[in-house]
């Protein structure tokens, strides 16, 4: 379930950085743009901060994210799964922390809401997209079995880690290599 909703994630990601956000129309001049052509516009206006805010936690997160996990759910399905999974997986946390795809849907709306005030709004495939994106990526999360796959890594000296249960098990963050 896991992988069908990472590869489902992939072409919304895709569709989500293709194709524009919104359409905008005022006095018979119309606009539209992707989140990366956002990101360079605050970039050029000179609000290059945000611009690379949103480029990194937008896109290059999202991105890295989704990545991983689909590579990770492709290793796994290799008996043993390769080595260097563990440190993916390690990984694949830090781009899940910097994926703000819920506080930038909530930023977009609120744009929306105060930019129809002023002019024409219509939705475009690519807000559709990155709306999916905003549901997907949560779901990878909830069907994707941490503790599985960890007990499935083969290590370097070809021992498995200790079988934890519970609350006293350690983070994966901080399991050692051995």
């Amino acid at each position: 379930m896991a992988l069908a909703l990472a590869v489902t994630a992939v072409i919304a990601y895709v569709l989500a950085n293709v194709f524009p956000l919104m359409d905008l129309s005022v006095v018979g001049r119309t606009a539209a743009t992707t989140i990366s052509g956002g990101a360079y516009a605050m970039w050029e206006q000179g609000e290059r901060i945000t611009g690379v805010i949103v480029a990194f936690c937008g896109v290059l997160a999202p991105g890295g994210y989704i990545l991983f996990m689909l590579t990770l759910l492709l290793a796994v399905r290799r008996d043993p799964p390769p080595a260097w999974a563990g440190e993916m997986l390690r990984w694949v946390r830090h781009f899940e922390i910097w994926s703000m795809l819920e506080v930038m849907m909530l930023g977009i709306l609120v744009s929306l809401i105060k930019i129809a005030e002023l002019a024409t709004v219509d939705a475009g495939i690519g807000m559709y997209a990155f709306g999916a994106l905003v549901i997907l990526c949560p779901a990878i999360m909830l069907c994707f079995d941490e503790e599985e796959l960890w007990q499935k890594i083969q290590w370097a000296d070809g021992e498995r880690p200790p079988v934890t249960g519970g609350a006293a098990s350690s983070s994966p963050l901080t399991r050692p290599f051995k």
